[in-house]
């Protein structure tokens, strides 16, 4: 099956609204200019650029997106923001799970799951993220790893049209170094093979997962043409405009 390549920017704790909102108008106008574009777009700014970004990306085909969302509607949450507050702005995405919120916060997968649901029932698609720790990968738990954080995050109402998957292995996220192609496989293969258990063939076949780990422009193009790799979740490239668009005019 043809699923749709999905190039997804997560700018982390980087930008403000000089340069933040420069990058999202100048994406803006590539987009258009690319008239049917063969990928669809994602920008996932810092909560304070938000507003801002979806303000500027409204009407194209550039989509924006939260990095985090909590569980709960509303509620005493100090420092926290719902999915419904993102969806209130304009956004269509939430990553819930990211290595570095696992890493950061100690997020379980049972939190990361909540935060899914959550993101399902304000209407956001969820990109929930998983991945192994360099020393997981040495002691030969890259598989076992990954299965067991795909299926305790995976909310049973997931679907196709309402999450993504996020391969990112912790050893490549900004680090320069980047899982092989066969590498890269390896795990994609094994994660649609779980969701083909877990959610039918249909929905594994539908469902699109992305790789994230220094993907960039040099990279990009071989391991977008991987049968299981459906994008890229990318993080330093995306914060630059050339670099950001280079990376998905590897899409094959």
């Amino acid at each position: 099956m043809a699923r749709r390549i999905l190039i997804a920017g997560n700018w982390k704790m980087n930008k403000v609204q000089s340069d933040g909102l420069a990058l999202v108008e100048d994406l803006v106008g590539r987009v258009k200019g690319e008239g049917a574009a063969k990928f669809d777009m994602l920008v996932c700014p810092p909560f304070t650029l938000v507003s801002k970004a979806c303000e500027a990306a409204a009407g194209s085909a550039v989509a924006v997106g939260g990095q985090d969302c909590h569980m709960n509607e509303k509620g005493a949450h100090t420092g926290d923001t719902s999915a419904w507050m993102l969806a209130d702005l304009g956004c269509s995405y939430a990553i819930v799970g990211h290595s570095e919120r696992r890493t950061d916060h100690a997020e379980t997968n049972e939190q990361v799951r909540a935060k899914a649901e959550a993101a399902h029932a304000a209407g956001l698609i969820a990109i929930i993220c998983i991945g192994e720790t360099l020393a997981e990968r040495e002691a030969g738990r890259t598989i076992e790893v990954n299965r067991t954080q795909l299926l305790g995050s995976l909310p049973d109402g997931a679907t196709a049209d309402n999450t993504v998957i996020a391969y990112e292995p912790v050893w490549a996220i900004g680090t320069g170094v980047v899982a092989t192609p066969d590498q890269a496989q390896e795990v994609h293969a094994m994660l649609r093979a779980e969701l083909v258990s877990a959610k039918g063939q249909g929905t594994a076949d539908a469902m699109r997962i992305l790789y994230g780990g220094s993907m960039n422009p040099k990279n990009a193009a071989e391991l977008l043409a991987l049968p299981d790799v459906d994008g890229g979740l990318i993080g330093g490239a995306s914060l630059k405009a050339d670099d950001f668009w280079a990376v998905a005019q590897g899409c094959p």
